[in-house]
């Protein structure tokens, strides 16, 4: 596994990539969430590579080592856009494979409704359809679960909060997500991550964004409607069975028009890819060998 740097959207994104250097290798573009980043994938990333994709994942917008842009978008038009570019960039004459988990996830939706050419088969986890969670949140559990997305709202107050004790939120989101499972040292890396200059500013930013239209770049308006829309691209959802978006995911095969599965991976909550990894990276690689 390597760092490389790519130019994508006007940005400089790091990712970690896996593959050898055989550019005709299909690439596999591993999407993080938050609070995390790319070494999420850090059990995917041989047995993908075994199996004869490039795998990359990159650090999203804002999460160093990727650039912070200075006033920058984080809606999410503009995150879409990052992935056709990463894609365009990474693998320019096929299209490739898309995993995305938490915001990987959210993003994902939205690249696979505006830009299904690029994507020749996806799996998402742990997140919903906009729609699906759109309506999800008429129910108070759900909102109890997104609490931090309202509490990130809080201008200043969020940013004092977080880094407070060591980053105990941080502890405290895994530990809730997951409970019982010991992420061993990727969440001290994580943490490291949000203590570079920007790097917390830029994560809530994505929360803020969902929420306020002023944070949207009016440069991508044509493309903002189409975000939710359906999805023809070959799918396969996953999340945990004692995830609580387990609930919405369940039943948002309608938004799906190509070919769709649902599967819940027994055992496990909200990083089900890291707390199950050869179960999940098993159901990956079925999925992406059955196109």
């Amino acid at each position: 596994m390597e760092q490389i740097f790519v130019a994508a959207n006007g940005l400089r994104f790091a990712c970690l990539s896996d593959g050898g250097d055989d550019p005709a290798a299909p690439l596999a573009l591993l999407l993080h969430g938050f609070p995390d980043n790319g070494w999420t994938w850090e059990h995917q990333f041989a047995p993908l590579a075994a199996a004869g994709y490039r795998v990359v994942a990159p650090f999203l917008r804002g999460y160093p080592p990727s650039e912070i842009p200075a006033n920058g978008y984080y809606d999410g038009a503009t995150l879409a856009e990052d992935v056709r570019a990463l894609i365009m960039a990474l693998s320019p004459d096929a299209p490739a494979f898309l995993v995305g988990q938490d915001w990987g996830a959210a993003l994902s939706y939205g690249v696979l409704a505006l830009y299904p050419e690029l994507v020749r088969r996806a799996v998402l986890m742990a997140i919903p359809h906009p729609a699906a969670m759109a309506k999800s949140l008429s129910d108070p559990a759900q909102i109890k679960r997104a609490f931090h997305w309202w509490y990130f709202q809080l201008a200043g107050r969020a940013e004092a909060t977080v880094p407070h004790d060591d980053y105990a939120f941080i502890d405290f989101l895994w530990a809730d997500w997951s409970p019982g499972f010991d992420h061993g040292d990727h969440v001290a890396r994580v943490k490291h991550m949000l203590r570079q200059p920007g790097a917390l500013g830029a994560a809530l930013a994505y929360y803020r964004a969902a929420f306020s239209p002023a944070l949207h770049d009016p440069a991508l308006d044509h493309l903002r409607a189409r975000l939710g829309g359906p999805i023809a691209v070959p799918t396969l959802a996953l999340c945990g069975a004692d995830d609580l978006r387990a609930g919405p995911m369940s039943r948002q095969a309608e938004h799906f028009t190509g070919d769709y599965q649902y599967v819940e991976v027994a055992g496990t909550g909200h990083f089900l890819h890291r707390e199950r990894p050869a179960e999940v990276t098993r159901l990956i690689l079925d999925w992406f060998a059955r196109g």
